[in-house]
């Protein structure tokens, strides 16, 4: 059994390697983070919390997940839970600017 467990932990530790240097080889043009900051203060922050601080009832996007660009695209884009969509609002390089703040900006 504790080989098993071994396994099961070095799996782990891949998959959270592989999403931390996803993240990190994601160089942001700091235009594009400043710009999701903006549509962040306008649009997110409400729910999410001032600079990702504090959210009220919402996710903590400080924890959202680095290498799941695509699921927050879909939760931005469609909705989800309590969220609204905004996908009649938002242009796609408003969330891929969304997407630059949400991963390297403010994680204070």
């Amino acid at each position: 059994m504790t080989g098993l467990t071994t396994g099961i932990s070095l799996a782990a530790a891949v998959a959270l390697w592989s999403a931390t240097a996803a993240a990190q080889s994601q160089n942001f043009p700091p235009q594009q983070i400043a710009t999701g900051a903006e549509i962040f203060a306008r649009n997110c922050s409400p729910c999410h919390g001032p600079r990702m601080q504090d959210p009220e009832s919402a996710f903590d996007l400080r924890t959202f997940p680095p290498g799941e660009h695509d699921r927050f695209v879909r939760s931005v884009t469609n909705g989800k839970n309590q969220m609204p969509p905004w996908g009649d609002l938002l242009k796609g390089n408003d969330i891929e600017a969304l997407w630059a703040y949400v991963t390297v900006g403010e994680k204070k």
